[in-house]
C-alpha cells in the first residue's frame, strides 16, 4: 500500500488493528466456524461436522498469498478462502462449508464485528476528549475572556463557556455513535438473493443462532442493499470528526502570537521549526484538521454505496470496501489529536484579560446599548452608541468617553453607575457550564 505520512504521524494504532488484514480474515473465518456449529444446532449437520468445519477455520490454513491472487481473479475473497477450508477437510464435511451462504453474508457478518469494534474504540476516544474538556469547563468557568463573531471581538464570555459548547457537542456524538454501534451490530445470513431459500425451513434457526453465537441482533430482512446502518456509523464518525476540526482551528487561531489566549502542550521541540528556533507549531490542531477534512471526504463516499439497485449491489459496495475503514481511521486520529489538544492545553487568563482592552473597550457596546436602552429605547440607544464607537475610533479615544459626550452629563449621570465591567457582563456563562458538566457526567 502507499505510504501514508499523516497515518504515520497521527494514526490509532487500535484502530489500524480492527480494520488490518490480519483481522478481515480471522473475521471471515469465525463467522464461516460459528455458522458450521449453527448449521448443527439446527439439525442441517450432525454435531461433529459442524465442529469439524469450525475448527478447519483457521488462519494457518489460509496461504494468504494465494488467497489475494485467486480474490483478484473471482473478485471477492470469499469463494478462495473456502476452498482453503474445504480442502482441510474430508468430502463429507467439506459438502457443507459456507453453506446456505453467499460471500456477502460472510463479509457484513465480518463488517459488522468490525465497525461494532471501531464504534467502541470511536466511543472510548471521545471519552477522552470529553473528560479533557470538562476539566477545562470546572476550571475554566469564570475566566472572562473576549467572545468573537466573525473573527472580530464582539461581546465578553468566558474560556469554560466556549469549551461548554464543544462539551455538548461531544455529549450529543457519544449518544448517536452508541445508537449507531447498537444498529449497526446485526447479522447477515440471506443467501444469494437475500431470502434464504437454500436454508429452506431452516434458514431463521441458523440465522439466529449464527447471530447469538457472534455476538450480534438477529434481523429477517435482508441488508446486502440496505446499507443505511452503515451509513449511519460513519457519518455519527464524521460529525465527532467535524467537532474535533472546530476545536483544532479554535486553538490554532487562539495561539497565535497577536492573540496569544492559549497554547498547546509544551515539550522539547514539540512543533519545532527546521529553520525558525522561536516555533512552537500547534502540531495537534493541524493533526485534527487534517484527519477530519480526510474523515469527512470519505464518509461522503460512504453515502454512495445507499444507492445500489435490485438484491446486490454492482460496484457500489466496494465503494465501502475502501471508504468505510478509512473513515473510521480517519476520525480515530483526529479524536488522538483532540484528546492531546483537550489533555494539554495550557490557558493564559491575564492575556485574555488584556486582549478584552485591545479594541479600547469597544466590546462593552452591547452593554452600554443596553443600558441607555431603558432610558431611550433600543434602537435609539444603538444608534447612539453606534456613533460613539465610530468617534472613539476615529479619535482614538475609549468607547466610555465617546458615549459619556455623546449623551451629556445629565443622561450619562444615570447610567454611569450602572455599566459593568466585563467580568460582569458573561451572562449565563456559568450555566452554560454547569449543564454541560451535568449532561457529559449523566
Amino acid at each position: 500500500m502507499a505510504f501514508d505520512l499523516l497515518t504515520q504521524l497521527g494514526g490509532d494504532e487500535p484502530m489500524a488493528a480492527v480494520f488490518s488484514q490480519e483481522r478481515a480474515v480471522a473475521d471471515w473465518l469465525r463467522v464461516e466456524a460459528e455458522l458450521g456449529r449453527a448449521l448443527a444446532t439446527a439439525g442441517v449437520v450432525d454435531a461433529a461436522t459442524g465442529e469439524r468445519i469450525a475448527q478447519a477455520c483457521r488462519l494457518d490454513v489460509i496461504d494468504l498469498p494465494r488467497l489475494w491472487a485467486e480474490s483478484a481473479n473471482v473478485g471477492y475473497p470469499i469463494f478462495p478462502l473456502v476452498r482453503m477450508i474445504c480442502e482441510a477437510l474430508d468430502d463429507g464435511d467439506a459438502a457443507f462449508v459456507h453453506y446456505g451462504a453467499t460471500t456477502q453474508d460472510i463479509m457484513d457478518c465480518a463488517l459488522a464485528l468490525q465497525v461494532r469494534d471501531a464504534a467502541s474504540r470511536l466511543l472510548d476516544q471521545v471519552g477522552v476528549v470529553g473528560d479533557g474538556l470538562a476539566r477545562l469547563v470546572e476550571e475554566h468557568a469564570g475566566t472572562v475572556m473576549a467572545g468573537r463573531t466573525h473573527a472580530q471581538q464582539a461581546v465578553p464570555t468566558t474560556f469554560g463557556a466556549k469549551m461548554a459548547v464543544f462539551l455538548g457537542e461531544l455529549t450529543r456524538h457519544r449518544a448517536r455513535l452508541t445508537a449507531a454501534r447498537d444498529a449497526v451490530s446485526v447479522v447477515s445470513l440471506f443467501g444469494a438473493g437475500g431470502t434464504s431459500a437454500a436454508l429452506g425451513d431452516t434458514a431463521d434457526a441458523v440465522r439466529t443462532d449464527l447471530a447469538a453465537r457472534l455476538g450480534l441482533r438477529d434481523t429477517v430482512a435482508s441488508w446486502h442493499v440496505a446499507r443505511d446502518r452503515i451509513g449511519e456509523l460513519t457519518q455519527s464518525a464524521a460529525l465527532a470528526a467535524a467537532t474535533c476540526v472546530r476545536l483544532g482551528r479554535e486553538v490554532v487561531d487562539l495561539s497565535r502570537t497577536e492573540v496569544g489566549e492559549i497554547a498547546e502542550a509544551d515539550g522539547m521541540y514539540r512543533g519545532a521549526s527546521s529553520t525558525m528556533p522561536q516555533k512552537a507549531n500547534p502540531i495537534s490542531s493541524e493533526l485534527a484538521v487534517g484527519f477530519g477534512v480526510m474523515a469527512e471526504a470519505n464518509a461522503q463516499a460512504v453515502l454512495r454505496a445507499l444507492e445500489a439497485g435490485h438484491e446486490r449491489a454492482a460496484g457500489e459496495w466496494q465503494v465501502e470496501w475502501q471508504a468505510v475503514p478509512a473513515t473510521l481511521t480517519a476520525v480515530a486520529g483526529a479524536l488522538r489529536a483532540a484528546a492531546a489538544i483537550a489533555n494539554g492545553l495550557r490557558v493564559f487568563p491575564e492575556r485574555m484579560a488584556a486582549n478584552l482592552e485591545a479594541d479600547g473597550g469597544r466590546l462593552m457596546a452591547e452593554a452600554y446599548m443596553i443600558a441607555l436602552a431603558a432610558t431611550l429605547g433600543r434602537d435609539k440607544a444603538h444608534e447612539l452608541v453606534y456613533g460613539a464607537v465610530r468617534d472613539s475610533r476615529s479619535e482614538g479615544s475609549s468607547l466610555r468617553d465617546a458615549v459619556r459626550a455623546k449623551v451629556g452629563d445629565v443622561t450619562w449621570s444615570t447610567i454611569a453607575d450602572t455599566l459593568p465591567e466585563p467580568s460582569a457582563y458573561v451572562g449565563s456563562a456559568r450555566r452554560v457550564c454547569d449543564a454541560a458538566l451535568s449532561e457529559w457526567r449523566a
